[in-house]
Order: structure tokens, then sequence, then C-alpha cells
């Protein structure tokens, strides 16, 4: 079972339930109900129309939900200190590796031993 689209409302078409339109060049509109059809036939632009229900959502103005800006602020304010600590604790875990110069002054057995080489 083949299920399509309007060319007009973009809405389901099941097998049997759309109006055809058949051009000369072998392009198919198919429409869902005769409001489409006739819309094409006017030649009009199924974007303006705004008896759809997409439409009619787009137009919409949201509602601005105050609760929802304070737990966002909220979780913001949460991530940034989350992301200071781990950089702090990454910090500190490179900087134990870098030895400090007066510990080598101190115990010169943290050097690293120098390689002698024989040039001929």
């Amino acid at each position: 079972m083949r299920l399509e689209k309007c060319w007009f409302c973009s809405l389901t078409v099941y097998p049997g339930h759309d109006i055809q339109f058949v051009r000369n060049d072998a392009k198919i509109f198919r429409f869902y109900r005769s409001k489409g059809h006739k819309n094409f036939k006017m030649k009009r632009n199924p974007c303006k129309d705004s008896t759809f229900e997409l439409n009619r959502k787009r137009n919409r103005p949201e509602r601005y939900d105050i609760t929802l800006a304070e737990n966002t602020s909220k979780a913001i304010k949460n991530i940034d200190k989350i992301r200071s600590d781990r950089l702090d604790k990454h910090i500190g875990n490179i900087i134990h590796l870098i030895k400090a110069p007066a510990a080598l002054l101190k115990d010169p057995s943290l050097t690293v031993p120098k390689i002698q080489v024989k040039v001929h």
C-alpha cells in the first residue's frame, strides 16, 4: 500500500481517497480534499493559506514560561561550577607531573641522568 502526500496541505493520502491532476508534462498532483484541488486550480500558494494547522502553529506567539527561565539560569550556574572544578582538577593533575626547581636542588636523584655520546 503506497501512501502519498497531498501536494497542497502535505497530509497523508491513502489509496482511493485522493483527487489526482496530471499535467501535460506527466507531473502528478495529488490532493487530499477538494479544497486543495480548488485552490490549486485558482493558482493559490499553499504556504500562504492560513487555514492549515501548520500555519496556525507557526504564527501563534509562544508563551513566556518564568519557571523554565529560572531553572535554566540555575542550571547554567551549576554547569559553570562543575566546569571550573573539572578544569582545576585537570590542571592539578598536569602540574603535579612537573617537578619544582627547588626540589631538584635538594634531591639530585630526581634529575634524568645524562647519556655519554661518543663522536668519532
